[in-house]
């Protein structure tokens, strides 16, 4: 049995070190990073069994991301494997104000955008406990969202739990496009994460962010919504209709990329471990991308003992 499976794309990420501007650089770091496969390192990490489902180029680079991931514990045993495609990267240009960081995403016909149905292994969604992809895997090609559609099927039809990340990329949806594509799989979610920013431009909501919170919940009473907001904190709202707001622990901002995975990382350990107190959720969740910040690449290399010794360090003063 799996605690966790999850579904998406994982590509290289080419960074100049030091600030470097990439016009100029000769040298680029080599990192790993994915939304679905930051979430499993996360979990992984916290102590739960996870499996991750993808498609990779056969060649070296595809299978240092499987090396990378196994080397945290993730089973990546299911993985389907293409002689012929390519595996996405993007450059990353890291910022400091006033300067803000760039990205450029070279990921057209990777191998994962041509994942189809029948690459899915069936058995494995009977055995975990849920289930979670993100609104990237829908945007990237239309045959990994079909791929997302027939495992979240599979998942429910299994009595997993199903867990769906908004995760709005501009570069890769409008917002027509991604809100009709993150639709269903939040009509049948039991937990969602969105930032309010991607609230506000998907489903064009308005006002306070309580008001925006609601307004979700109305939209989709079956599931337990967060809503991330940045240095603000975050919110949660349960389907029994029961809310509450946890503000930021402080950290120092090595790495932003991936906070939201690993946010969505600690809230599911939280949610699978001692369900329906959404205020241990949101408040582990909040540690866990705090502890995020501090280190440098997309993923979260967090054990359990030190996400909970943000908690124990910081107290409660931060929660709102």
């Amino acid at each position: 049995m799996y605690d966790v499976v999850t579904l998406g794309e994982t590509m290289l990420r080419l960074t100049p070190p030091n600030l470097e501007r990439l016009e100029r650089s000769d040298t680029l770091i080599i990192e790993v990073g994915g939304s679905e496969s930051n979430v499993s390192v996360g979990l992984s990490r916290l102590g739960l069994k996870v499996a991750w489902l993808s498609r990779l180029a056969n060649n070296a680079f595809g299978h240092k991301i499987t090396s990378v991931l196994s080397g945290h514990g993730i089973d990546t045993k299911h993985v389907c494997w293409s002689d012929a495609d390519r595996l996405g990267i993007y450059f990353l240009e890291e910022g400091r104000p006033p300067r803000q960081s760039s990205v450029i995403y070279d990921r057209k016909d990777s191998a994962m955008s041509k994942m189809q149905s029948s690459d899915l292994p069936e058995d494995v969604f009977s055995q975990t406990k849920l289930f979670h992809t993100s609104g990237i895997t829908l945007a990237i090609s239309e045959t990994s969202r079909t791929t997302a559609e027939r495992a979240f099927s599979l998942a429910k039809q299994a009595g997993a739990k199903l867990s769906f990340d908004v995760n709005y990329r501009a570069k890769l949806a409008s917002p027509e496009a991604a809100k009709n594509q993150c639709h269903p799989f939040m009509a049948e979610a039991d937990v969602i994460f969105i930032a309010l920013r991607d609230a506000r431009t998907l489903f064009g909501l308005t006002g306070e962010p309580e008001t925006i919170l609601q307004a979700l919940h109305q939209v989709y009473p079956q599931a337990t919504i967060t809503i991330t907001m940045s240095s603000e904190g975050s919110l949660g709202i349960n389907p029994q209709g029961e809310s509450c707001r946890q503000g930021i622990f402080q950290a120092e901002a090595v790495g932003r990329i991936g906070g939201g995975d690993a946010y969505a990382a600690g809230f599911l350990y939280s949610y699978l471990r001692e369900a329906g107190d959404l205020a241990r959720h949101l408040r582990f969740a909040a540690a866990a991308a705090a502890h995020k910040y501090s280190t440098p690449g997309d993923m979260p290399l967090y054990n359990l003992e030190e996400v909970q010794r943000v908690i124990t360090s910081q107290g409660s003063e931060v929660a709102r």
